[in-house]
């Protein structure tokens, strides 16, 4: 079994659907939703954007952009998926997505590219962006999007993809998705332990935002732990796991490491591109 027969937008519906299927501490999953936000919401905007990615080759990556975010707008009425498609449009227009190929869409970004994402991001309503003096989202979009980009990457780590070529996406995540596969671990498993890791590594940008630097360090500080009982058996590893979903769950959700999330579903989808992400395996009974 394997994936390979898949057109491009099945793969971005995919990588969708697998990215919040997965338990992933702190996020909405089949398992948990969030009082304005449900495991539906994001499943149903999966959906929606698959078409659109099947035209990435004759749509800007500006008009990508600002297609998803409509169609997505279309089925709910709140934001499920816009880091996921800043995230997912680079990597689609790429054909093969690696640093050479993103980079070069990036460099061919125009002026019409900034108008159609920043129509995107207010057409998405995301929250917990933050105020800023300068390109500020609401106001006017500048000429180059890589300079707006370079100007959130410090308080952003989406922005800082577009600003490195996505070099964290290309060299950390999709490597790590790929080892814990490797090594045994089932589909929705190497999904996340690859989160925690990623968490441990980057304090999430959405959780500094909304709760400020010290509690993104402490929840990353926190995934490092989960990731020490690891050596010391499953048992622990699963109780260390629950004790940091809750952590995360607490304050209204405030914590949530939604940037987390987006990054894993940018590596699913390399994954996918690239073929090596393996189907679960089936059991025999």
């Amino acid at each position: 079994m394997s994936y390979d027969n898949l057109t491009l937008g099945q793969k971005v519906t995919l990588a969708c659907m697998l990215e919040v299927s997965a338990p992933k501490p702190g996020n909405v999953h089949r398992g948990a939703d969030f009082e304005d936000l449900t495991f539906y919401d994001f499943i149903q905007s999966a959906v929606a954007i698959g078409s659109v990615f099947e035209r990435h080759q004759v749509l800007s990556l500006g008009q990508l952009v600002f297609a998803a975010v409509e169609a997505t707008r279309s089925v709910v009425s709140t934001n499920t998926n816009l880091g996921l498609i800043l995230l997912m449009a680079p990597l689609a227009k790429a054909g093969t997505p690696d640093s050479e190929g993103v980079r070069a869409v990036l460099t061919e970004l125009q002026p019409e590219d900034a108008e159609l994402v920043y129509l995107a991001i207010n057409s998405a309503k995301a929250g917990g962006l933050g105020d800023v003096v300068e390109m500020d989202v609401a106001e006017r979009a500048p000429k180059s999007l890589l300079a707006a980009m370079e100007h959130a990457s410090e308080r952003d780590f989406i922005a800082a993809q577009y600003v490195n070529g996505f070099d964290d996406i290309l060299s950390v995540a999709a490597p790590k998705l790929y080892q814990n596969q490797q090594a045994g671990l089932s589909q929705i498993d190497a999904i996340v332990r690859t989160h925690v890791e990623l968490m441990s590594l980057y304090p999430d940008t959405l959780i500094a935002r909304k709760c400020g630097d010290e509690v993104a360090r402490e929840s990353a500080s926190r995934a490092g732990f989960v990731l020490e009982q690891v050596s010391n058996g499953e048992d622990e590893y699963l109780v260390a796991l629950a004790d940091f979903d809750f952590w995360l769950r607490a304050d209204q959700h405030r914590r949530n490491p939604g940037t987390t999330a987006d990054i894993i579903g940018a590596a699913l989808l390399i994954g996918l591109m690239e073929g090596w992400l393996a189907p679960p395996v089936q059991t025999q009974i």
